[in-house]
């Protein structure tokens, strides 16, 4: 039996978990459902488990039948605080809580995957580490498993490691894609609280009014990164809150705001960390004001190896078939800490459409909205995905 007619026949067990995942979503590091529930699915597999101590993490390692090398499988397993208005009749039963960004598939998927190799283990040279990992979603989760030892888990070094992330649009329903190099963006927050000094509103010459200055620094990031970063290495700032003031005749004593930051390169990265803060305390001192400024830098560049990319580009062809693979041109917008795990190990993350059959792709609801919405169908091709990549991997590397 091939391993596309098995993923088929596991279909059925791994919706079953994907919606099971689905109605119970949990946030953060801390997801002891999550966790009970994939030891549950993983039981009877002749795997060595590790879980956690500081998060709900599962490592499990596969010890092929063969000598060889060592390849790592990443699914994260948290959701986001969303509340849902999918209308899906399997939709989350947690208030404020929803996997609306698929980690309940890549966990199903990832299941599916230990499942097949798990079977197929005497030929396999080398071993695999499954790596179901919690707090994606702005949490650190990969950071935190990378300290608890993910990547030595197998007990010898890593010759590659692979993800793959679902999207509910922009892709046709079981299209995967990737690209090598930067394949998604970092992700940093700037924080910024303007101190003036609070008065009437009628009088503001008596005051120190921190509002127009906050908003003269909010325009000012817009210029600064149109003028002084090339257009064909982007940067993106969003400035999503800003608070100021309790009535419209008082002068209030603080603005603040807060924005998203991303970029597509480790040189861009380098100089907005140093460039906004400088900007913004620099426009509030011209007005006789501080700015406390804070940039928080979270995730870095996801950079695809270009020689693993190139692997799994052609395995996946290979597999699905050449009209259903496509290298992307462009990075995906979006952030993600699998990029901890590149930063150590070669590897490559790749993206499988799964927006629902009958629904254009290009107006679907997105990842991270109440309403987005995400194939089921796409399980058994993540779980064949997957198992392709980490044997055929592992024979690359014994062959070499």
């Amino acid at each position: 039996m091939s391993i596309t007619e098995r993923a088929a026949e596991l279909q059925p067990d791994l919706v079953a978990l994907r919606r099971a995942l689905h109605r119970t979503p949990e946030l953060g590091l801390t997801l002891p459902r999550t966790q009970e529930r994939v030891l549950t699915a993983l039981d009877g597999l002749p795997l060595e488990i590790t879980l956690g101590t500081g998060l709900s993490s599962v490592t499990a390692v596969l010890r092929g039948g063969r000598p060889g090398g060592a390849v790592l499988l990443r699914g994260d397993m948290d959701a986001l605080p969303v509340t849902e208005n999918s209308g899906v009749a399997y939709a989350s039963r947690v208030p404020g809580a929803m996997h609306a960004c698929g980690h309940d598939l890549h966990t199903a998927g990832l299941v599916g995957a230990a499942t097949l190799l798990a079977e197929r283990r005497e030929h396999l040279h080398g071993d695999v580490v499954f790596m179901f990992q919690p707090g994606e979603e702005g949490h650190n989760g990969a950071g935190a498993m990378i300290e608890e030892g993910v990547l030595e888990a197998a007990g010898r070094p890593l010759d590659a490691a692979f993800a793959l992330h679902v999207a509910a649009n922009k892709l046709p329903g079981g299209l995967v894609a990737t690209r090598p190099g930067t394949v998604t963006s970092a992700s940093d927050v700037l924080r910024v609280t303007v101190r003036g000094r609070g008065g009437h509103g009628s009088t503001p010459a008596s005051a120190q009014d921190p509002v127009p200055v906050a908003c003269e620094i909010v325009t000012a990031l817009q210029t600064w990164v149109t003028r002084r970063f090339d257009v064909f290495d982007p940067v993106v700032v969003t400035v999503g809150t800003f608070h100021a003031g309790t009535q419209q005749n008082v002068i209030p004593e603080t603005a603040t705001f807060e924005a998203t930051v991303r970029s597509y390169s480790e040189a861009a990265h380098a100089r907005l960390v140093e460039g906004l803060p400088r900007l913004a305390r620099g426009i509030a001192r011209a007005h006789g004001v501080e700015a406390e400024v804070a940039y928080d830098v979270q995730y870095p560049v996801t950079v695809n190896d270009p020689g693993e990319t190139a692997f799994a580009l052609d395995t996946a062809r290979e597999l699905l078939g050449p009209t259903q693979v496509w290298q992307a041109p462009d990075p995906a917008n979006g952030s993600e800490d699998f990029a901890f795990v590149l930063q150590r190990t070669p590897g490559a993350m790749l993206l499988v459409g799964a927006a629902p059959e009958g629904v254009d792709a290009v107006s679907a609801p997105m990842n991270h909205s109440p309403r987005a919405v995400f194939d089921d169908r796409v399980l058994q091709r993540q779980a064949a995905l997957l198992t392709v990549l980490a044997e055929e991997r592992l024979a690359r590397g014994a062959a070499a």
